[in-house]
């Protein structure tokens, strides 16, 4: 779960509560949309008597992808019963700040509901908004019914949409859940064996950097080569970059985006000074090959076998990379 920069943590990972009814619906807000994908605009008026379910996501966020089959699901299973689900695209970086990439992301990810693009936090503010995800439920009066921040408690979630449902008058839910089988980048991380935190990589959120040469600990990394520290981006200058991590996780990904104007930036990844195997990522083959040509999540390492401590290392075969954060899983 990602926390907007500035916001306090008011809750613990996956908290749920049930709310107050609230004078004003926070569906209100939805005027204040930028933009609208898969949908004309949608208005407190005229979700009145529906259930709706709001997501806040940002794109590129590892928690939001593990997410998305979830919610995929209940739309596609509860939308004849009156569910209206809505994405709310509040942009963590410069790159999701671009129509063009956030419809990319609506077609990759196959997100099919209505989708309020929100660059001005309008609606983030209007629900009293601080992480991605987050999930609200509203019942047929424009009352936020429940909350939910992070990932998990899925069954919880259901049952509420369900309950919310009958409410209205919706006939036939029953109590069957919806049947959801995450794969790929959306699979759920491995709690177990996860011990390396999501790390940023730009000025404004750095921690844990090293100098390039010295002995990692666990969850130290370190940059080799002509690298420029942005606010949020390190930017690569010159070809044969390189970004070392030493990290304890399952899966290890990276938010990474060619420079405004270059061209894609073909890379190599090594564990332990090897190709990964059977460990490659989902966007690299067994011997570490990838190319970074959209801003994007990349997955890099899925290890197959037994987790341990390992030092990743990321070669960057052309200029003009972006790297903003590590996320594991």
């Amino acid at each position: 779960m990602r926390t907007k920069p500035g916001a306090v943590l008011l809750i613990t990972l996956l908290a749920t509560a049930m709310s107050a009814p609230a004078r004003t619906s926070e569906l209100a807000s939805l005027r204040s949309a930028t933009e609208w994908i898969n949908s004309p605009p949608l208005t407190a008026e005229g979700l009145q008597g529906r259930v709706v379910l709001v997501q806040f996501w940002t794109y590129s966020c590892v928690n939001w992808i593990r997410t998305l089959p979830y919610v995929r699901a209940w739309s596609q299973k509860y939308r004849d019963k009156g569910l209206v689900v809505i994405g709310v695209h509040s942009p963590e970086f410069g790159f999701e700040k671009e129509l063009a990439n956030v419809r990319w992301a609506a077609k990759t990810f196959q997100v099919d509901y209505p989708i309020a693009v929100d660059n001005d936090f309008a609606v983030w503010r209007g629900f009293s908004n601080q992480y991605w995800p987050a999930l609200y439920l509203v019942d047929g009066r424009g009352q936020v019914r429940y909350r939910h921040f992070g990932e998990g408690d899925y069954v919880q979630s259901e049952r509420v949409i369900q309950k919310l449902l009958a409410e209205v008058g919706a006939r036939g839910i029953g109590q069957d859940l919806a049947s959801v089988t995450p794969s790929g980048a959306e699979a759920p991380a491995n709690w177990a064996n996860l011990k390396s935190p999501e790390t940023y990589l730009g000025s404004a959120r750095s921690e844990n950097q090293v100098q390039w040469g010295a002995r990692l600990k666990l969850n130290e990394w370190a940059l080799g080569g002509n690298w420029t520290l942005q606010r949020q981006p390190a930017v690569l200058n010159e070809a044969n970059g390189q970004i070392v991590y030493r990290f304890h996780a399952r899966d290890l990904n990276l938010v990474m985006s060619p420079a405004a104007g270059s061209k894609p930036v073909r890379f190599r990844v090594l564990i332990d000074g090897h190709p990964p195997g059977a460990a490659h990522g989902i966007d690299v083959d067994e011997q570490g090959n990838g190319t970074v040509a959209v801003p994007r999540m990349y997955q890099l390492i899925r290890q197959p076998g037994p987790v341990a401590d390992l030092q990743f290392e990321i070669q960057f075969l052309d200029p003009g990379v972006e790297v903003f954060v590590f996320t594991f899983g």
